[in-house]
C-alpha cells in the first residue's frame, strides 16, 4: 500500500510524458534535419509526420496500458503477446542503447549548451565529464524517492514549457522585422541537401534533390524529429507509481504528445521567421542559417537575433534546464522499468529491490553506471542514431502486439480502446517501418551494429534462464 501523496497524479504523468519528450532535440535537430531537406515545406512536414507518429504511438499504447496497468509498460505488453525471450531482448536493449543512450545523449546536449557560456566544454573531454556528473547527480536525486524525483519534474518541465512558448512568442512577433519567413516559403518545397566538400574547409553546395530522393532524405532527417519525440512512452514503466493508472496513462499520453507535438511545429515556425533555412559557415548568425547554426544550437541563434549576446546566454540557459528536466524524467521512469525484468529473474536480481526510500535504487545505479560510460563513448549525433533505430524495431513489435492480444484475448478487460483501429496502429508501424528501412539503407552501419545489440540479448537470454544443477 503506498502512503498518501507518493502517487504520482494525472498531471504528473501528463508532466513526465511532455517532459521526457522535451529535452535537447526540438534545440539541436533542426540544423541537421536542414542540410538534409533544405527546405521550409519539407522541414515542417519531417516535424508533422513525427508528430503524426507519436500521437499514434500515445494512442496505441493508451489501449495496452488500460489493459496491464503495471510497471515495466512496454517490457509487459510484449511479454504479453509474445513471450519472455522478446521482452528480454527488448529489454536488453533499452538497458544497453535505448534508455541509457537517450539519457548519454541528452546530458551531452547539456555539455554542448553549457559550452555557450564556457567554450571549451561542447563535446570535449571536460563536456563528457559534465555529462557524466549531471546523470550522477540526478540519479542520486531520484534514488532519495519519488516525491524528490517528482517535485524536479514538475519544476523543470514547466520551465522549458515557458521558454518555449517565450521562443515561439518572441519569434512569431518579430518576425514582422524579417523576411526570412517568406523568403523561405518562396520555394517551400524544392528540397536540396547540403554536400560538405574538404572535411573541416566549411566549403560545400547545395545539391537539388526530388522524387525518391527527398523520401530517402525524408527518412533520414527525421532521425532527429523522431528523437526530440521520443520517451513519450515512458510513463508506463511506472504505472504502480500512478494513480488510477488505467484512466490516467492513457489520458496523459495522448495529452502529453499532443501538447509537445503542437509545441515543436510553433518552434519550427519561430526559427523559419527569424533565421534563413539556407546558411552556411559563415561568420553572422544571418548567414549561419537554420541550417548551419553555429554547433548546430539554433534555438540560441534564433534567441541572439533577437536579443543579441544576451539572448544567447538567456536561451542556452534554458536549454540547459531543459534538457536537466528530460534527464529526470528518463531517470526517474528507467529503474522501474529494470525492477519489472528483475522481478522476472531477467535483470540483475538486486534491481528487484528497494531502498529504504521506497525506489528501485540499485537499479537507478546500474543504470547511472551504463549511460556514464555511454556519455564517454560518442558524440551526440552517434548516440541519436542508435537509439532510434532500435527503437524502431520495438514499437513495431509492441503495435503487433496489439493486434495479437486482440485476437488471441478478446475478452479481456479493455477500459479504453485505441479509437481508429486498426487504421491508427497500422499507421503508426508503417512510420516506424519507413524510417528503419531508410536508415538501414543509408546508414547502414549505424543500423547493423543497432541489430547487433538486439541480437546478443538472445544469447543473453539463455544464459540467464539456463538450468542450474543442483
Amino acid at each position: 500500500m503506498s502512503r498518501p501523496g507518493t502517487k504520482l497524479s494525472a498531471l504528473d504523468a501528463t508532466l513526465l510524458v511532455s517532459g521526457s519528450m522535451i529535452g535537447s532535440g526540438i534545440f539541436i535537430v533542426s540544423a541537421d534535419m536542414s542540410r538534409t531537406l533544405g527546405s521550409a515545406g519539407w522541414l515542417m512536414l519531417a516535424w508533422a509526420v513525427a508528430g503524426l507518429f507519436t500521437l499514434c504511438g500515445a494512442l496505441t499504447y493508451g489501449e495496452l496500458a488500460a489493459m496491464m496497468p503495471t510497471a515495466g509498460g512496454q517490457y509487459r505488453y510484449i511479454q504479453r503477446a509474445f513471450g519472455k525471450l522478446t521482452a528480454f531482448t527488448y529489454g536488453w536493449t533499452v538497458f544497453t542503447v535505448i534508455q541509457t543512450g537517450v539519457i548519454a545523449a541528452v546530458a551531452m546536449a547539456f555539455a554542448r549548451y553549457l559550452g555557450v557560456f564556457i567554450p571549451s566544454l561542447g563535446e570535449s573531454y571536460a563536456g563528457k565529464a559534465v555529462a557524466v556528473s549531471l546523470v550522477v547527480f540526478l540519479t542520486w536525486m531520484n534514488s532519495r524517492g519519488v516525491q524528490e524525483g517528482k517535485w524536479i519534474q514538475r519544476i523543470f518541465t514547466s520551465a522549458k514549457l515557458i521558454a518555449l512558448f517565450g521562443l515561439i512568442a518572441f519569434g512569431l512577433y518579430y518576425a514582422t522585422q524579417f523576411q526570412f519567413l517568406a523568403e523561405n516559403w518562396k520555394n517551400a518545397w524544392q528540397a536540396s541537401t547540403w554536400l560538405s566538400g574538404t572535411e573541416g574547409s566549411g566549403i560545400g553546395h547545395w545539391q537539388p534533390i526530388g522524387g525518391w530522393g527527398i523520401a530517402t532524405a525524408m527518412g533520414v532527417a527525421m532521425v532527429g524529429s523522431l528523437f526530440s519525440s521520443d520517451a513519450w512512452n515512458n510513463v508506463t514503466f511506472i504505472a504502480g507509481e500512478i494513480d488510477n493508472p488505467r484512466k490516467n496513462i492513457p489520458r496523459s499520453l495522448v495529452a502529453g504528445t499532443l501538447t509537445v507535438t503542437v509545441i515543436y511545429l510553433l518552434a519550427n515556425v519561430a526559427y523559419l521567421s527569424l533565421l534563413p533555412l539556407r546558411g552556411a559557415l559563415l561568420p553572422s548568425i544571418e548567414q549561419q542559417g537554420i541550417s548551419h547554426a553555429l554547433n548546430n544550437r539554433v534555438g540560441a541563434a534564433a534567441a541572439s537575433v533577437i536579443m543579441g549576446n544576451k539572448g544567447q546566454l538567456l536561451m542556452a540557459g534554458l536549454i540547459m534546464i531543459s534538457t536537466f528536466g528530460c534527464i529526470n524524467g528518463i531517470v526517474l521512469a528507467g529503474a522501474r522499468f529494470y525492477k519489472a525484468m528483475a522481478d522476472d529473474g531477467l535483470f540483475f536480481n538486486r534491481a528487484a529491490s528497494l531502498n529504504k526510500h521506497q525506489v528501485p535504487g540499485y537499479a537507478l545505479w546500474i543504470q547511472c553506471a551504463w549511460a556514464c560510460l555511454l556519455c564517454l563513448s560518442g558524440s551526440y549525433e552517434q548516440l541519436l542514431d542508435y537509439c532510434i533505430f532500435v527503437a524502431l524495431i520495438f514499437y513495431v513489435i509492441t503495435a503487433l502486439g496489439l493486434f495479437r492480444l486482440r485476437k488471441t484475448e478478446p475478452d479481456t478487460e479493455r477500459p479504453y480502446k485505441v479509437w481508429g483501429y486498426p487504421v491508427i496502429p497500422a499507421i503508426f508501424m508503417g512510420i516506424a517501418l519507413f524510417v528503419a528501412a531508410d536508415l538501414l539503407v543509408f546508414k547502414t552501419m549505424t543500423a547493423l551494429i543497432g541489430l547487433g545489440i538486439v541480437a546478443c540479448g538472445i544469447p543473453v537470454y539463455y544464459l540467464i534462464t539456463r538450468p542450474t544443477k543442483a
